[in-house]
């Protein structure tokens, strides 16, 4: 086969004031046609870095030092920006990460990618907006000769990423580099995303460059995988090859630090130490070695080099040291025996649950927001439906899972808790008190006992504050303590999630995205509240970090005796966190229990399509699940569908489920669920759930 792309000992430099950074440090690889390479690493390893120097997009501080980049066998080191501009979408094009922030806010979808085609072929505005509506049928965009007109904001996450895949593939692209392309979607979405690339890359014959922190993401969608670390390659196979016989530490910590849907959630994920290292200084070791289990005098002061598997020549690895024995690989499916055990472990937990008062009880919650037009005089035109008549409770020290797509209402349920939002009906009791009814000073002081932990650590963080600050403003707009007093305290809690003292003094714009998640976190506990709502703590975070938080917000649970609600749309985490979870689908509560339940045994078929959308870190399971997909768009929460919200969606609907809403109907110990023809039999005569049952 051909190969469309060949890199050569490629450096690519950023020139900072206080120094050369080598971001992308002697890298070698070539992508064929038709076949998919995944790139995969934490954030810092060079993989975007790898991809902009590809197509010549580096910031202004970044250069290409060193080695050659052929394109269809042309070098496109030496070539200026206007030979880019035209091999940029004609050759090879990219889809980045946020298509919000890539998209122009100001242009219609169809004029944007018209735009690029106008710019590399000679067609009419007319010929353009045709190829424009080709391609967003070819992405498989719902409507979309009516989409050609909405503007980016109109869109969901989804959409809008469907839009980057059009715009990419508008001028037929031999090379697609697809960096990041699902990590802020929900799981259905991504499936939906990953399928798609799958399905144009069989009918296109192009090569994709598949760039993702997620092992899981890789092991399903690709054909070889390079794993980077620290601006160089750590190792690189073929899929089912790498994942079978992996010999890097680093590649087996990747792997070991994803939360999967069997972990024993009383154990501690396994999390890999340290932090990568400075890559502005000249370094002589293995740069893996600080934080390697396996690490001797050699690795501290010898580089390895990439030398092939002895088995394999085409398996290239770089490490004294690797891991390739039976018992050093990761374990990726538990025993029978550690099944039962953890099953075993969590009815355990749930009787002693059973014993405690609840904290929090929500009861028959609804909130719907106006949606008006008009440019002058708003009128109200209708209203979103963002939570309608949910019902569940908490006791104390219990974490409850609330997953679900975006717009299901889960957020707004966070915010409806802790008081940033105010429901239509319905009650929020917080240790029998009715919190809806709170104003004022009332309300502010119950907050103390409410917080809330935000998705977007950074965007939470005022940038013109010290850390110190900001961990101290709660206390002092509570009137807590003295100043010497409240110093004491944000050092203490500095200490207590793992941050170094100088952080008090420092930015949030100094901290990486795992730091600056504890730093919210601190924040979160400066009060000494009873309960925290985590809004997706983890979503936009490296598995190794993800892991570390997760851990971070176990072992605080215990000391400080907490509730939490964790809001999320990915059930594998959710799963090791929660003792019981709440199932969203479009506002509606529609199944909730004891996680081991849902998981093992899920009633509602919305439930099972999340579970089976969840990447699976093993190449042979993960590709037998493709196909397993919930299908069609989320409905409109402005005119969601009569009877069950699901059905549009749902392969089991019959014409009951558009005439009558479904009860929530008991299926085990604290298992309900809400569907016509659920997945498991339900519990006759078991009536429907009520405030009191959970």
């Amino acid at each position: 086969m051909t190969n469309v792309l060949e890199v050569e000992d490629l450096r690519t430099e950023f020139h900072l004031r206080s120094a050369n950074v080598g971001a992308v440090d002697g890298v070698s690889f070539s992508v064929a046609e038709g076949e998919c390479v995944g790139i995969v690493g934490e954030s810092g390893c060079g993989k975007s870095t790898l991809g902009l120097s590809v197509m010549k997009l580096l910031p202004g501080v970044g250069h290409i030092v060193r080695g050659s980049i052929l394109v269809n066998g042309s070098d496109i080191v030496p070539m200026n920006e206007r030979q880019m501009r035209n091999l940029r979408g004609n050759e090879v094009a990219m889809i980045f990460q946020d298509p919000m922030t890539s998209l122009n806010p100001t242009m219609t979808i169809g004029k944007q990618i018209a735009e690029g085609v106008r710019l590399h072929r000679s067609v009419t505005r007319a010929q353009a907006r045709d190829r424009a509506l080709e391609v967003l049928t070819l992405v498989g965009m719902p409507r979309p000769a009516e989409r050609l007109d909405y503007y980016p904001h109109q869109l969901s996450g989804g959409l809008r990423q469907r839009v980057m895949i059009a715009l990419a593939l508008a001028n037929e692209p031999k090379l697609l580099i697809a960096d990041e392309p699902t990590t802020a979607l929900d799981v259905t979405i991504q499936a939906q995303i990953l399928n798609l690339l799958d399905d144009l890359r069989s009918r296109l014959h192009m090569a994709i460059i598949l760039i993702t922190h997620d092992m899981g993401v890789i092991a399903g969608r690709t054909d070889r995988v390079i794993v980077m670390y620290a601006g160089k390659i750590a190792e690189a196979a073929r899929t089912e090859e790498l994942f079978a016989h992996m010999q890097h530490p680093y590649s087996s910590a990747l792997l070991q630090s994803i939360p999967k849907l069997e972990q024993d959630s009383t154990q501690r994920l396994y999390t890999i130490p340290g932090l990568p290292p400075d890559l502005s200084g000249q370094l002589t070791n293995c740069r893996f070695s600080p934080r390697c289990p396996y690490a001797t005098e050699r690795c501290l002061n010898e580089e390895p080099q990439l030398s092939p598997l002895e088995a394999n020549h085409d398996h290239l690895f770089a490490c004294y040291h690797p891991v390739g024995t039976e018992g050093d690989r990761p374990v990726l499916v538990i025993s029978e025996t550690e099944r039962a055990e953890a099953l075993a472990r969590a009815e355990t937990r749930m009787a002693d649950l059973a014993g405690r008062p609840p904290i929090l009880e929500i009861d028959h919650l609804v909130k719907e927001f106006p949606v008006t037009s008009g440019a002058i005089v708003q009128r109200k035109v209708g209203t979103v439906k963002a939570v309608s008549d949910v019902t569940f409770s908490i006791r104390q020290g219990e974490t409850f899972g609330l997953v679900g797509e975006s717009g299901c209402g889960k957020t707004t349920i966070g915010r409806l808790i802790v008081g940033l939002e105010r429901p239509n009906s319905g009650e929020i009791r917080f240790e029998g008190r009715d919190v809806t009814k709170l104003h004022g000073s009332e309300l502010r002081h119950q907050r103390r006992d409410m917080q809330l932990m935000f998705q977007d650590p950074y965007a939470s963080l005022d940038p013109r504050m010290r850390v110190g600050s900001i961990l101290r403003e709660p206390l002092v707009v509570q009137s807590i303590g003295s100043r010497a007093e409240q110093v004491e305290r944000v050092r203490s809690l500095l200490s207590e999630v793992g941050l170094s003292p100088k952080a008090f003094d420092l930015y949030p714009h100094e901290f990486s995205g795992g730091q600056r998640q504890r730093i919210g976190f601190a924040r979160a506990l400066t009060l000494n509240p009873k309960l925290i709502v985590a809004d997706e703590p983890v979503s936009a975070l490296d598995v190794s970090i993800q892991a570390q938080i997760l851990n971070l917000m176990k072992a605080l649970q215990e000391h400080h005796k907490l509730s939490y609600i964790v809001i999320s749309h990915d059930l594998a985490v959710v799963k090791y966190l929660a003792d019981r979870i709440g199932v969203m689908y479009l506002g509606k509560l529609v199944e909730v229990g004891p996680a081991q339940s849902i998981y093992e045994l899920p009633a509602h078929p919305y439930t099972r399509g999340l579970i089976d959308t969840i990447p699976v870190a093993e190449p042979t399971l993960a590709k037998a699940k493709r196909g397993q997909l919930i299908v069609g768009e989320l409905p409109s929460a402005i005119q969601p569908p009569s009877g069950c919200r699901f059905r549009t969606r749902c392969p089991y609907v019959q014409d009951v489920c558009a005439e009558t809403e479904p009860p929530l109907r008991l299926f085990g110990s604290g298992h309900f669920a809400a569907c016509h023809f659920p997945l498991q039999s339900p519990i006759e005569n078991a009536g429907m759930m009520s405030t009191a049952v959970v």
